[in-house]
């Protein structure tokens, strides 16, 4: 057995592991209630939560209204009484063990709004809130005003310095933890900076080392570090445990509990994640949220990175080194390098036709397919993000002023459909680099699919 003592985490003594909230539908009220049953912390994903009708069936979002502010707002309401009622689905499994947290992505349209609504609505049902994706400053000020403890998941000591100095040392009393999440392990969307390498990850010891040192000149000492991304196995992390330089330290585990009986994700899903190879996750920039994130590499992601390799810059005069003429219309034209008329005919040649400008002034290529499915996507953008670089909705006035980016996809449209049992070759599938391992981790031997608490039992063993 590991020697994993238990902590206080959002104002009970808990054991240290910790589910960790993700995507859409991947994580809800059953699984986060059965982490918390087991004396741990659950962590219900707020993301277009599913809540249900009378006869048990889920609500899909669905907005018939003709504006795009109209359909967003009609998506915020869908996600508030979703999250509601995830909470309450959590507590009831619960039954007072654990705790039961929520988590939220800032940089999602009115993520505010979502989780103090949320927090009202389940008074006395969520014990604490992470939040990522993005910093969320307003973090501390909106769980401080309805007695809950928050949870800003960083990357580097440094955006936590951000965060504390310019919201945070005015709420400090519900600060519960610290995330740091490992921006090269994690799945979905990750916190490396432009100052960061994607291809030269780095010791995760000396970072939450950092952290934790930082957080000590801050007063910060009886906080613990919650260490996420690349979290399998403690047997892997004892050097943590017990540690001085790391302090007190919790784990959250992301990849790993996507795989057990209470997991809302689907079999199909599952069998993929369980037939995966090292290398098969991919850390990429196609996120319409702007941010790094990684993916499994299936037909889906795969055709976006064979998108990306066609790109060819250009200029809208002629030069002596843009100096190919090539038409994207009948009536309009760019100048290409005479060097790219042959990757430019060869796209065109294996069906990619439709040629489309990006905001970085260089084109991609489509089938007539793709390009006629992005049109319909972006005329039924419900604003789900607070910027959207694939429909150019902004959640501040509208629109980002800049051209919508054929490289990128409609993140809402994915996610919900692979949540809800979509294709699991035309859709996202987020997960950490590690998902290799189930296919030799012992626990999901010959295929099989453990309960949370078979799951938990080998975690807290080192296995």
């Amino acid at each position: 057995m590991i020697n994993l003592e238990n902590i206080v985490i959002s104002g009970k003594e808990v054991c240290p592991i910790i589910e960790g909230g993700k995507g859409i539908n991947s994580t809800n009220g059953v699984s986060s209630g059965h982490f918390a049953k087991e004396g741990c912390v659950g962590t219900i994903s707020l993301v277009s939560a599913d809540f249900y009708d009378d006869n048990g069936n889920v609500v899909m979002e669905r907005s018939n209204r003709l504006k795009r502010q109209e359909r967003h707002e009609d998506l915020i309401k869908c996600a508030i009484k979703g999250g509601i009622k995830q909470a309450e689905i959590a507590h009831e499994i619960a039954g007072n063990n654990g705790r039961i947290h929520v988590n939220e992505l800032w940089e999602l349209a009115d993520s505010e709004t979502v989780i103090r609504e949320v927090l009202k609505g389940a008074k006395g049902l969520i014990h604490g809130v992470t939040c990522g994706a993005g910093l969320p400053y307003k973090l501390g000020e909106i769980a401080s005003e309805n007695g809950v403890y928050y949870y800003p998941i960083v990357s580097s000591s440094r955006a936590l310095m951000v965060l504390w100095k310019r919201a945070y040392s005015k709420y400090s009393e519900f600060l519960g933890g610290v995330v740091y999440e490992d921006p090269w392990l994690a799945g979905g969307h990750n916190g490396l900076s432009n100052a960061e390498n994607p291809e030269q990850p780095q010791d995760p010891y000396d970072r939450i080392k950092d952290l934790r040192s930082t957080m000590n000149k801050l007063g910060l000492e009886n906080i613990p570090v919650i260490i996420a991304g690349g979290v399998w196995c403690l047997k892997e992390w004892e050097k943590y445990i017990g540690n001085p330089e790391i302090g007190k330290v919790a784990f959250q585990f992301g990849t790993r509990p996507m795989i057990t009986k209470e997991s809302p994700v689907s079999d199909a899903w599952k069998k993929v994640m369980m037939n995966t190879k090292p290398g098969d996750v991919a850390l990429q920039l196609f996120s319409p949220t702007g941010f790094y994130s990684s993916a499994i590499k299936n037909k889906f992601l795969l055709r976006l990175m064979e998108r990306k390799a066609g790109e060819i810059k250009f200029e809208r005069e002629k030069s002596d080194e843009y100096d190919t003429e090539l038409a994207l219309s009948p009536v309009k034209k760019v100048y290409i390098k005479n060097a790219d008329l042959i990757k430019a005919n060869n796209q065109i040649e294996k069906g990619f036709s439709v040629i489309q400008e990006t905001p970085d002034e260089s084109i991609v290529f489509l089938t007539p397919d793709e390009w006629s499915k992005m049109k319909e996507d972006r005329v039924k953008c419900m604003g789900c993000l607070s910027q959207c670089q694939f429909s150019s909705w902004s959640g501040v006035n509208g629109t980002t002023g800049k051209l919508p980016d054929p490289r990128t996809y409609c993140i809402h449209k994915t996610l919900v459909d692979i949540g809800h049992g979509g294709s699991v070759d035309d859709n996202l599938l987020f997960a950490g680099h590690q998902v290799y391992r189930f296919a030799n981790d012992p626990l999901y031997a010959n295929g099989y699919v453990p309960t949370t608490h078979e799951l938990i039992e080998a975690i807290k063993a080192g296995r």
